[in-house]
């Protein structure tokens, strides 16, 4: 059975997943099944929740980051990421995502981003550290609870922000 792509290896990175036919915008590209739950977060981890954590199974975690990436994410029924296609991807190409589009931090990739974009951020990092136009360019292409904590974030800096001003200390975590 042919999914539209497979696992195949790359010049720079090892191996990669790329697309066996075209996909256009908006299709799904690869359908995400959740292999088990995790303890802790780490360069294969997938972030469904605030605080959880699971493995793909399938290809999925062989999926490679690109800064420019021509897939985004959208969790499915089972809470697992779909990835659909950002641009239209042609048969040959290599399929990718931005990690960011999945886990607010990541800390796992010390070495240089080898993604090769002309916006190539120079190290792979997580929701938390985009800057707020490349949030908004993948708008309805990462998960939605990375928006939920940014915004959770905010109000608790707001409310912080306020009892600092009526003379109260701030509370320490």
């Amino acid at each position: 059975m042919n999914d539209g792509y497979e696992l195949q290896r790359t010049d720079a990175k090892g191996e990669g997943v790329f697309a066996t036919r075209s996909f256009r915008v908006g299709e799904i590209v690869m359908v995400g099944v959740i292999d088990r739950e995790l303890d802790r977060n780490h360069s294969h981890a997938s972030q469904i929740g605030e605080n959880r954590f699971v493995l793909h199974g399938g290809l999925i975690p062989k999926v490679n980051h690109s800064c420019e990436p021509n897939c985004g994410i959208r969790p499915n029924a089972s809470g697992a990421h779909n990835f659909v296609a950002r641009q239209s991807i042609p048969a040959g190409q290599e399929i990718t995502f931005d990690y960011a589009m999945r886990n607010y931090s990541v800390e796992h990739f010390a070495a240089h981003c080898q993604c090769g974009s002309p916006d190539c951020r120079d190290r792979i990092t997580g929701w938390k550290n985009l800057p707020a136009a490349r949030k908004a360019d993948y708008h309805g292409f990462a998960a939605p609870y990375l928006t939920d904590i940014d915004n959770q974030r905010a109000t608790e800096q707001v409310g912080q922000a306020v009892r600092i001003g009526r003379g109260t200390p701030p509370r320490v975590r």
